[in-house]
């Protein structure tokens, strides 16, 4: 079984030099932007606004950049496009996007898959000039708010379990461990942990191990109705996990 390496290097101010460095994507919802959005604004190739997403820069990003001139920060943190259905996204901030040359694209007839499923389904069809070989979609404001829109956040990551996605909040990171993987994640402590989980969404896990956590897992069985691994604790820079079930990974992010 092949080994898959995670790693929150997004949240340093640069990207070590350790490796290929990764392809990022930056999809914007309509929750509250995260106090670290310039910074994985400036990590990423590529930046979408979900819908009302757009809203959210326009109004919060001259907040988390104080010192500078808010015209100044609303020109330059110009989205590379705005998809969704269009039902949240203000007529004023289309226009004032649209007309620095961001892409519009209305799917308002599509009301079968949420925004955040839009966005990630054009930058795998529809971006012929992005490096998708080691690509890696981040997505801000995905939790936090409405409980069905955070589940149909948590959806998206097993509707396109061969894509790097990683949702965002102020306060934690989750993505998927496929099961068709060894997993190791290389933990950023200035930036992550301690706190972290490892959750079964959908079928119970029948076998789980897991090193470098404080209550490590030993060939053992999760599920909801019984166990599932919250609130433990990374003890190392480095965890390893595999199991016969795909699993969410979650950390908590440091207030630094």
């Amino acid at each position: 079984m092949d080994l898959m390496r995670h790693s929150s290097a997004f949240l340093l101010p640069s990207i070590p030099d350790d490796g290929p460095p990764p392809t990022y994507a930056l999809v914007v919802l309509n929750q509250r932007l995260p106090r670290f959005t310039p910074l994985v604004w400036k990590h990423a190739q590529l930046r979408l606004c979900a819908d009302g997403g757009a809203n959210r820069v326009y109004d919060e990003m001259p907040g988390l950049l104080a010192d500078e001139d808010g015209n100044d920060v609303r020109n330059r943190y110009k989205p590379d496009a705005v998809k969704g259905d269009m039902d949240s996204v203000r007529t004023e901030v289309l226009e004032f996007y649209s007309n620095l040359g961001t892409k519009i694209v209305d799917e308002s007839h599509d009301q079968d898959t949420t925004d955040l499923h839009k966005c990630i389904a054009f930058i795998r069809d529809f971006t012929p000039d992005l490096d998708k070989s080691n690509l890696c979609i981040l997505v801000a404001g995905a939790l936090g708010g409405r409980f069905d829109h955070e589940v149909g956040n948590i959806n998206v990551l097993y509707r396109f379990s061969t894509m790097r996605i990683i949702l965002l909040s102020d306060d934690c990171l989750i993505h998927l461990l496929p099961r068709t993987h060894h997993h190791e994640i290389h933990i950023q402590s200035s930036v992550e942990g301690p706190h972290c989980g490892l959750v079964p969404i959908g079928t119970p896990s029948g076998s789980t191990t897991t090193t470098g956590l404080q209550w490590d897992l030993n060939d053992t069985e999760m599920k909801f109705g019984g166990l599932i691994s919250t609130s433990n604790i990374v003890k190392g820079d480095k965890i390893t996990v595999q199991s016969d079930s795909d699993l969410l990974w979650t950390i908590s992010i440091k207030k630094v």
